[in-house]
């Protein structure tokens, strides 16, 4: 399905509404003191259940907790993508715009995470060190979605071959969808934790993905290089 600048970032929006709106019913809907040392949990009944019959596999949590590390790896390798071409063109408004959209998008990202673990909305299921730690939106499973598909989009704008885009495209697919569910049956977080991280990711990622086509149509590029048939 075809899609244009304008249909993409009302999408984008409109996932962001419904994560604030999912935001606000954990808040408010089943709310029980059931979590690690009484602190409250949304949708209790849902969230304990989910949990008790998955169980907790701290295995599991490591393995996705290193894997973490690639879309780290993904984000740095664009930031000194921009900081050379900042570098050799001697001024940053000549580095290529969807890199610059791409900072901001990062900063974002990094800048939604913190406002959620400086206002927790809920917390781990486990101790991690015997500690309490916030598990709302799930930030493992954020980092990856959030960064993760602007290296298919990236691929898709930059790549030469058609092959190697298509297998880029296949292992970021697997790579993501394995790390949800693999932080999901961690039991590490509540899948209300998971679901959250879902729609606020999926959200950003096509709110930027729209201020490319934007920045593209204005330049006349193609559409086949924002990923979209």
């Amino acid at each position: 399905m075809k899609r244009n600048w304008k249909t993409e970032l009302l999408c984008g929006i409109s996932l962001l509404l419904l994560f604030g709106l999912w935001t606000v019913l954990i808040m408010h809907v089943d709310v029980q003191p059931t979590g690690q040392k009484g602190t409250n949990i949304g949708f209790a009944t849902v969230n304990h259940g989910f949990h008790a019959m998955i169980g907790v596999h701290m295995a599991l949590y490591t393995w996705t907790d290193w894997l973490g590390l690639v879309p780290v790896f993904v984000g740095c390798s664009f930031a000194m993508m921009g900081l050379a071409q900042w570098i050799k063109r001697q001024n940053i408004l000549k580095v290529d715009g969807d890199i610059l959209l791409l900072g901001i998008y990062y900063v974002l990202v990094i800048a939604g995470y913190l406002v959620f673990e400086m206002i927790p909305i809920n917390y781990r299921p486990v101790l991690i060190e015997g500690r309490l730690e916030a598990s709302y939106p799930s930030s493992t499973t954020l980092l990856v979605l959030s960064v993760m598909p602007t290296l298919s989009l990236q691929i898709s704008r930059r790549g030469k071959k058609r092959a190697v885009c298509r297998a880029v495209h296949i292992a970021e697919a697997v790579f993501s969808l394995g790390m949800v569910l693999g932080r999901l049956f961690s039991g590490v977080h509540w899948v209300t934790d998971i679901i959250g991280a879902v729609l606020f990711s999926a959200g950003l990622f096509r709110i930027y993905r729209a201020c490319v086509m934007m920045m593209d149509r204005k330049s006349g590029i193609g559409r086949q290089k924002h990923g979209i048939s």
